[in-house]
């Protein structure tokens, strides 16, 4: 995510923000299964995935495989009409469950096609299959659902979900906004593929991940199927609508790139959306393979939103993006998409190193040196603040997209990357996102990485920049 600026470096530091098969789920599976989040003892699912910052957010019990969102709005009367199928599997006996969803009214509920109890707590939709799901046993769930979308509001202010605009939705999930349209196991720790299907007005354009399978109008209606069959967080789902100008084309390494762009923004974000091959063929030469097949952005109108947001191999931006924006969102689909947080408290794995290849990018594209940035913020003083919190510590979820954790983030990897030279530098951070591809990671998990493929202890260095309150001293 990049909140508002159009400028580098600060972000998200005011409540103004601004973003920027089936068969593959199995190799993680393992992993997804383990951190599904605490369980009650006897066979209820827990109503949470355990998050310190957002402890509603998720749920435990089960883990959801696949996806499958078939939704109808009207852009005039703003109406979403849904039906949701989640194929899961219980790691738990399962008498009870949760889903996150909030808002909408729930018209029926079925597991394995057969109806349910069901009830609304809160964000929670409380499921009672009719009979008790065994441990380790897929399940199916089929929730159909109306109403008017409405945003989530976030602890910093800032809202997210689905946000209506003048000619359809800007859908942007992070951190809870998911849970606003679809019901979902809603924390990063459960991720799943998706397919799409989605009923727009004719004229209008419906975005979502992955690849575009079908497009087909009839009575005034277009429908457009989609899908991601990539391990996939719900924060970084979307399904924008609006009125498209839609460009496609395929980079020379095959990945098929989708832009869909407001006209209003169309000559603006045109010279930036001509450079998203050579940036995800840069970023490729330096974080690995790009982890998706396809890639594009979906550019919108809508200036009351304050940020762009890294959806999963289509990042949304609310107006046309800057340069340093396409980067940072870019990059986010190794840092963030393909290697996931497991607790929102660890977000600078996301927001550090995007910020940070930002600052790669200018150093290697004729701008400044990410020294050169490195020294310009740190000689913000004492009182900036830059030295609020720690970047790996924010304290809360309404801290998690402020400066230090973007801009120290970064700073921490630089100063990783003065301590241990360039070659092991960039050794880390491409096995970090190839050892947790399609996965997950801590920042535990990559300051032992760091140590061990530098030879190096550096449990001061990473106690200093990601732990420390204040601003640190120079070494």
């Amino acid at each position: 995510m990049t909140p508002f600026r159009r400028q580098p470096a600060r972000r998200r530091t005011t409540a103004s923000r601004r973003r920027a098969v089936l068969a593959s789920v199995p190799v993680v599976l393992a992993a997804l299964t383990g951190t599904t989040g605490p369980t009650a003892p006897g066979t209820a699912g827990a109503p949470g995935a355990g998050d310190p910052y957002f402890p509603l957010s998720g749920n435990g019990g089960y883990h959801v495989r696949h996806y499958d969102l078939t939704l109808r709005y009207d852009t005039t009367t703003r109406h979403l009409d849904g039906t949701a199928v989640l194929s899961a599997r219980a790691t738990q006996r399962l008498s009870r469950f949760d889903l996150d969803l909030t808002g909408l009214t729930v018209t029926g509920v079925t597991v394995d096609r057969t109806p349910a109890t069901f009830r609304r707590d809160g964000q929670e939709l409380v499921v009672t299959p009719p009979r008790t799901l065994p441990a380790g046993g897929a399940f199916q769930v089929a929730v159909t659902y109306q109403g008017t979308p409405a945003p989530v509001t976030d602890p910093d202010g800032s809202q997210d979900g689905w946000i209506p605009t003048d000619d359809g939705a800007f859908v942007a999930g992070e951190p809870q906004g998911a849970m606003s349209w679809f019901p979902a196991d809603a924390h990063p720790k459960d991720k799943s593929s998706y397919d799409f299907t989605l009923t727009v007005p004719q004229g209008r354009t419906a975005v979502a991940n992955g690849e575009l399978l079908s497009e087909h109008t009839a009575h005034g209606q277009t429908t457009f199927h989609w899908r991601e069959t990539r391990p996939m967080a719900a924060y970084l789902a979307t399904a924008t609508i609006g009125t498209f100008k839609v460009e496609r084309s395929t980079t020379p390494d095959g990945i098929q790139i989708y832009n869909a762009v407001d006209p209003r923004e169309a000559s603006a974000a045109a010279p930036v959306l001509k450079q998203l091959p050579a940036v995800l063929a840069w970023e490729s030469k330096l974080f690995g393979p790009y982890p998706y097949r396809s890639a594009g952005a979906i550019v919108d109108h809508a200036p009351d939103i304050g940020y762009a947001l890294e959806t999963q191999t289509r990042p949304v931006y609310d107006s046309a993006p800057d340069l340093t924006t396409l980067v940072h969102e870019s990059a986010h689909q190794w840092f963030g998409d393909s290697v996931s947080l497991t607790s929102w408290k660890d977000v600078w794995l996301n927001e550090g190193f995007a910020t940070y290849a930002e600052w790669l990018y200018s150093e290697q594209h004729g701008g400044d040196s990410a020294q050169k940035t490195f020294d310009a913020l740190y000689a913000s003083p004492a009182s900036d603040a830059l030295w609020a919190y720690p970047p790996a510590d924010p304290g809360s979820g309404k801290n998690i997209f402020g400066t230090p954790v973007y801009s120290r983030g970064a700073m921490a990897l630089h100063e990783l990357r003065r301590a241990v030279g360039d070659r092991d530098f960039f050794r880390i951070l491409r096995a970090w996102a190839t050892d947790h591809r399609d996965g997950h990671g801590t920042t535990a998990q990559f300051t032992d990485l760091a140590e061990r493929l530098s030879g190096k202890r550096l449990d001061g260095l990473f106690h200093t920049w990601l732990f420390t309150k204040g601003k640190p001293n120079k070494a």
